[in-house]
């Protein structure tokens, strides 16, 4: 995986996960790898999958069978799109605002663009 210096690698590790889950590559209540395995397919290291690991456990997106491993959780999904929404409107969208603002570019030309993109 090609890591970003912008963010924290474990918040980059369960942006991975989150897209695996949201095209059902991972299903909900399927069995997810392990925090070994996926420190391995990523190259990390297992205590930075850990972290990735809990912070989706703390928000409901995985849930842990006892000796058995994580599993995605019922509406995974939901609660994933939910998180994402909230960090678009509160952390990118505020600075493509100001990039808008610096490039003078208006809200008319930002959705005559995306009407373009849907046709």
């Amino acid at each position: 995986m090609d890591f970003k210096s912008n963010k924290p690698i474990y918040l980059q590790i369960v942006d991975f996960c989150f897209q695996k889950m949201l095209t059902n590559e991972w299903a909900e209540e399927e069995r997810v790898p392990s925090v070994r395995e996926l420190g391995t397919i990523l190259q990390v290291n297992p205590n930075t999958a850990m972290r990735a690991f809990e912070y989706m456990q703390a928000e409901n997106i995985i849930y842990s069978k006892r000796g058995m491993g994580y599993y995605v959780a019922e509406n995974a999904r939901k609660q994933i799109l939910n998180l994402q929404k909230k960090d678009f409107f509160e952390e990118m969208l505020p600075e493509t605002f100001k990039t808008m603002e610096l490039l003078d570019i208006s809200i008319d030309e930002v959705v005559d663009r995306y009407n373009k993109s849907k046709g």
